[in-house]
């Protein structure tokens, strides 16, 4: 009866017969509107004309949006110093509903800066002919002042239906009387219409397609040398310059030089390429000034595409808008060193592809590419048990890899609590002591991803072969969130370039999150310090005990061993006493005697900062007292980082003598054995003429060295206490099991 309802319904419907249906040329207007079907929309950005000027220079930095509703779905290149720019840049964006124009907006590209406004327009789509190029020429408005004329955008554009396209009358009328047919069923039923299957295909393509993104093609290795007559920006004739570097998403800044015109920085530093061509590094030159608003020094750029590859090449780059000149030295290097797969194709199952990598990797290729230490295969399986994060009680998770600067991702398994990915990443591993952060994200299109879980895995802790259980842990790494995650872990190094590379200096991780004020962590960190202090001053009165004779027998005993030891004292003794004492702790492990203690940090660790966002948004009209802080407010950062450092310091110490990391423990046995044979069998006077020689003719045999300190080199490569609880694996609940649960439910 519903059945031959609908059929009258639909067949007493007016209809209207357009004449003007064809393959090519079809209006949207002879298209019923009801149809929800998907459309393509092929964009091709050609160019602008008399755009307007937004810089000092009388010139702009243009650059496109593309917005559909509140959604960006496109972005073009910035075209530099550029008022008629040509990008022809091509887009494919898919489009739900041609009720909703597309949106251009253009904006003036400011490094540092907040990018000027200059200009915006829309396109109705349902003014488009279908299958049909059209050349669009929109000129851009100011909705603020609409009476200035900013320019034009030249664009060619092509709608195509997605469920098919309209070849006669009788396909157009079948398409209109399917779509009648499918509201009144939705009116009567009352239950609204869901996204199909297609959708979700969709979101899993476009999630390939940014998951390749991360996939780089090469490196670019940056060595900032030094600044020459640099602009003066204070009041004394002098700058406290800093320098900015971006490369598409990735950002870099060096350190601050206080009260110099002819800077030195000696940084090196890597980007990585994400397109064949290259692409263009922006650097613009800055002068520090606390408590209000640092001032622009000039900028310049370097053209990677005009750059061969495999060569350093010296750039004297002339800062535009300022003075002076900065000196980089810049080399474009083809890599091979990240790659995803799926888990029945992997290189570690192959015993020819095995054998090569072990090859590589062998003792015996010591001196073949020192940056080259080992390869790391990480298996992602599945996860179990994660944390809901959609109203409907299920998340769409999906998997991020890091290796320090190297980042890949898995698909998106949609709607489910216990996904399975079986996906296989590959790194090369330039420092062993690097840590493998695994992280599992909430996919949401419309915002952000929301954070489920993370675990840290130091690459000395993994055991080869061995599929294991993580739990997840919460952003701060400091106590566990719901679910686990299944990791199989393959690492294979050469121990001799290992230990080599842990004398240079550590790469700088730049996608980090920038530093805030917390009353938390300077707490933490005061009391981390106070620690590592009162042993120090437990040491002084301990001492002075033997000296006020406290004790007879023990100062006695103190008193005889000063004798002896001043009176036969040799520098070899310095390094054999810390030998001694790493030796005796060792003994105390194997022997089932761990005097280690570890302390209870976790309780001092970071809590989410969110809630002092929220607390600042909510007293905007407070902003002036704000600004007044803002300079108290960074001094107390300061601090707080001074304060981290020092108490790392001391902590690295102590857990380099605990045995917390045995291969730098052996590491440190080998070191200070030899160092006691020197200084055993050599003068003391011979080691310290060399150590000058070495010192004073450093410069003149390579005068662009990147001055380091080895030894504070290894020790940024032991892990202080807060990291020691952040990588502790915690025991996983089995009673948070799904299958667990399943099978106690079934028995």
């Amino acid at each position: 009866m519903l059945d031959s309802y609908r059929l009258k319904s639909v067949c007493s419907l007016p209809f209207v017969c357009h004449k003007k249906i064809n393959t090519v040329g079809t209006s949207n207007a002879d298209i019923p509107l009801a149809d929800p079907g998907m459309y393509q929309l092929d964009i091709t950005l050609r160019r602008g004309q008399s755009l307007a000027a937004r810089d000092r220079g009388g010139t702009s930095d243009p650059y496109v949006k593309f917005k559909i509703g509140r959604k960006e779905v496109f972005r073009s290149k910035i075209i530099h110093k550029n008022l008629n720019p040509v990008w022809e840049e091509k887009a494919c964006i898919l489009v739900e509903h041609l009720r909703e124009p597309l949106y251009i907006k253009v904006f003036d590209y400011d490094f540092g800066l907040q990018d000027d406004f200059m200009g915006s327009a829309f396109l109705d789509l349902t003014q488009l002919e279908l299958n049909r190029s059209t050349d669009v020429s929109l000129t851009l408005k100011d909705p603020h002042y609409p009476d200035h004329d900013l320019g034009i955008i030249l664009l060619s554009v092509i709608l195509t239906p997605k469920e098919g396209e309209p070849r006669d009358v009788q396909s157009s009328i079948q398409s209109f009387l399917h779509w009648r047919i499918y509201d009144i069923k939705t009116m009567l039923m009352r239950k609204s219409w869901k996204r199909s299957s297609k959708f979700q295909t969709q979101s899993l393509r476009l999630s390939d397609q940014h998951r390749k993104s991360h996939l780089w093609r090469g490196i670019v290795s940056i060595t900032l040398i030094e600044g020459r007559d640099l602009k003066a920006m204070d009041s004394n004739g002098l700058s406290d310059p800093y320098v900015k570097f971006r490369l598409g998403h990735q950002k870099y800044k060096s350190k601050i030089m206080p009260k110099t015109l002819n800077p030195q920085w000696r940084e090196q530093f890597d980007f990585h390429l994400y397109e064949e061509r290259g692409g263009i590094i922006d650097i613009t030159a800055w002068d520090k000034d606390a408590g209000k608003r640092d001032d622009f020094i000039g900028r310049c750029q370097v053209d990677l595409s005009s750059l061969s590859r495999e060569q350093t090449h010296k750039l004297e780059l002339q800062l535009e808008e300022g003075e002076g000149h900065l000196v980089l030295l810049v080399t474009l290097t083809a890599s091979a060193t990240v790659s995803i797969s799926d888990l029945s194709v992997h290189s570690l199952e192959d015993q020819k592809e095995r054998g090569e990598i072990l090859k590589r990797y062998s003792p015996l290729k010591i001196f073949n590419n020192l940056k080259d230490v080992g390869f790391l295969q990480v298996r992602v399986i599945r996860a179990e048990g994660l944390m809901a994060a959609d109203v409907t009680g299920k998340s769409d998770p999906f998997c991020v890899v890091e290796l320090n600067n190297d980042r890949l991702l898995t698909h998106t398994v949609y709607k489910n609590l216990n996904p399975e990915w079986n996906k296989v990443f590959t790194f090369n591993i330039k420092d062993i002591h690097s840590v493998l952060e695994v992280t599992v994200y909430d996919e949401d299109r419309d915002r952000s991803a929301d954070f489920l879980g993370r675990v840290a895995i130091p690459l000395l802790s993994i055991q080869n072969g061995e599929q294991k259980a993580y739990v997840l842990k919460n952003k701060q790494l400091t106590g566990p969130t719901k679910g686990v995650i299944y990791l199989e872990i393959d690492v294979i190094f050469n121990a001799v370039k290992a230990s080599l590379r842990t004398l240079v200096p550590k790469e700088q991780k730049y996608i980090e999150e920038e530093n805030r004020l917390s009353k938390q962590l300077l707490l933490r960190n005061f009391i981390r310090t106070k620690r590592c202090v009162m042993v120090l001053v437990n040491a002084v009165y301990y001492v002075n005990s033997c000296f006020d004779w406290d004790s007879p027998p023990r100062s006695l005993a103190a008193f005889v061993l000063f004798l002896f030891v001043v009176w036969n004292f040799e520098l070899y003794m310095i390094p054999l006493l810390l030998l001694l004492l790493l030796t005796w702790n060792y003994f105390l492990i194997i022997s089932g005697k761990d005097t280690r203690q570890r302390d209870t940090v976790v309780e001092d660790m970071l809590e989410d900062e969110e809630e002092e966002d929220d607390k600042d948004d909510k007293d905007g009209e407070k902003k002036g007292f704000i600004n007044k802080i803002y300079a108290i407010q960074e001094v107390c950062i300061s601090v707080q980082n001074i304060l981290d450092e020092v108490a790392s310091f001391g902590e690295r110490i102590k857990n380099t003598f605990n045995w917390t990391v045995p291969f730098l423990s052996w590491l440190a046995i080998v070191a200070l054995s030899v160092f006691t044979v020197i200084l055993y069998f050599i003068p003391l006077r011979y080691i310290v003429l060399v150590w000058g020689i070495n010192k004073f003719t450093k410069k003149l045999r390579s005068p662009y060295a990147i001055d380091n300190n080895e030894l504070l080199d290894f020790l940024s490569r032991v892990p202080s206490d807060v990291q020691v609880v952040q990588y502790q694996e915690l025991k996983p609940d089995h009673s948070h099991s799904p299958y667990k649960r399943k099978k106690n439910n079934l028995g």
